[in-house]
């Protein structure tokens, strides 16, 4: 399983080379990922760069590139104006354009040379990101999701301002008396999707977006003890 929060300050330093099998958590080893793509399953980098396109306009190619004993990033841009090509590596890329690769990388990544990871949680995909963006990676999580489990958290109304949403993959989280709930939707707003009448973003925006507490199991305290007597 791989587990995300993605920092772009760790994507933009020079990275070690490894074998690029798995991302890293916080996206240190991106090159090495992008590298192994590029070599092993060529059809899942031009996925990824096909939406890369479509969220940084201009862009052309990315690439891992080496830098003595160690590898970055290459963005090259095309552009409009002049038509020519520019090439960029990742510490003069912006945080948005950083992350939206990390996430790529981690929703397209292959465990082994032919096997898709098994689940994916990626933290907050859509941070520093333009709104019109968020909904071009919306698309990449539901393609993803076909072919393995993947889990989001967001606090985004623009991530989540789709009609398409099925109202059983949103699970609503509470703190409750200083327990965390996390169940599925109140029935209204199941009703309220189902039928198309609001969006899970809408729901958001009007803190309408709440767990059904009569799904939440009655265990009690749920805190164990941290030691035990023998």
């Amino acid at each position: 399983m791989g587990f995300y929060n993605l920092n772009p300050q760790s994507i933009r330093e020079l990275q070690s080379p490894d074998s690029g099998e798995r991302l890293s958590r916080d996206g240190g080893n991106l090159a090495a990922v992008v590298r192994n793509l590029s070599k092993q399953t060529q059809n899942r980098r031009e996925r990824i760069l096909e939406y890369m396109k479509m969220i940084v306009p201009g862009l052309d190619d990315v690439k891992a590139k080496t830098l003595g004993p160690k590898e970055t990033l290459e963005f090259e841009e095309k552009s409009i104006t002049t038509g020519r090509s520019r090439k960029f590596f990742a510490a003069n890329m912006s945080d948005g354009t950083l992350r939206a690769l990390g996430v790529l990388a981690a929703l397209f990544q292959s465990a082994h040379a032919h096997d898709l990871m098994p689940p994916v949680a990626v933290e907050e995909p859509e941070m520093a990101l333009h709104p019109a963006a968020a909904g071009v990676l919306f698309d990449a999580l539901l393609e993803a999701s076909f072919s393995r489990q993947v889990l989001v958290t967001s606090h985004s109304p623009d991530l989540l301002d789709r009609p398409n949403i099925p109202p059983e993959s949103i699970l609503a989280v509470l703190n409750q008396n200083g327990r965390t709930v996390i169940a599925p939707i109140e029935p209204g707003e199941r009703e309220a999707l189902s039928h198309q009448l609001r969006t899970v973003g809408e729901l958001l925006r009007i803190d309408q977006l709440r767990p059904d507490l009569e799904k939440v199991p009655k265990y009690g305290n749920l805190q164990l003890p941290l030691f035990t007597e023998k």
